[in-house]
């Protein structure tokens, strides 16, 4: 679900921090600005796990600013193909069901992978199982905030940095630009052991 990532970047240090150590000041500006935020390819960046090199560092004219090529590894959160997680069920929609892992929210579980005879409850607004026996048919209701297991099938990446100044045009109407989320795991509970904890309690 972790993974250590080695990365690269100049660093730029502001005249007030050049009491600190040098490692103190990098540190903390790389954590200010990888910290919480996805990289492209890379995932959701956790926290710095350490500094491998610090280049030479330089003033430029006009900027009383340190700059420092700085190589270094951060912890980040991009779980591997076929990894099963254990979230919370966030809502549901008729998209699929939103998983949130507390400090990720941006997983989906899309209807095709949900189990066999699964239905949407327009009323509920929740997917409900319909789980079959040799004797009756069950109705397993998968309520928000219920803790669910499921498997990883899929991620999706999306540069969302703005292209450029947008044009205005006011002979057309507005139109909202969708927003975009930069990383997206999806889920699948298409098997055994996977789905609702308080299913598989008594198995």
């Amino acid at each position: 679900m972790f993974v250590l990532s080695e990365m690269k970047d100049n660093v730029r240090i502001p005249p007030w921090k050049f009491d600190l150590k040098q490692n103190d000041a990098v540190s903390e500006e790389l954590n200010k600005k990888f910290a919480n935020k996805v990289v492209l390819n890379v995932g959701l960046c956790i926290c710095l796990f350490d500094i491998t090199k610090l280049g030479e560092s330089f003033i430029f004219p006009g900027d009383g600013a340190s700059h420092t090529t700085v190589h270094f590894r951060f912890v980040v959160f991009r779980p591997f193909i076929d990894e099963v997680l254990l979230g919370k069920v966030k809502s549901s929609s008729r998209d699929g069901i939103h998983v949130s892992l507390g400090f990720f929210d941006e997983i989906i579980i899309p209807p095709e992978v949900l189990p066999e005879h699964s239905y949407f409850d327009e009323n509920e607004q929740v997917w409900v199982w319909q789980f079959k026996t040799d004797e009756s048919t069950h109705d397993l209701f998968i309520d928000p905030n219920e803790e669910i297991r499921f498997r990883v099938i899929g991620e999706t990446f999306t540069d969302t940095i703005p292209d450029g100044p947008e044009v205005t045009n006011t002979d057309t109407s507005s139109e909202t630009k969708e927003q975009r989320s930069p990383y997206i795991i999806t889920g699948s509970i298409n098997d055994s052991g996977l789905g609702l904890l308080s299913w598989w309690q008594n198995a």
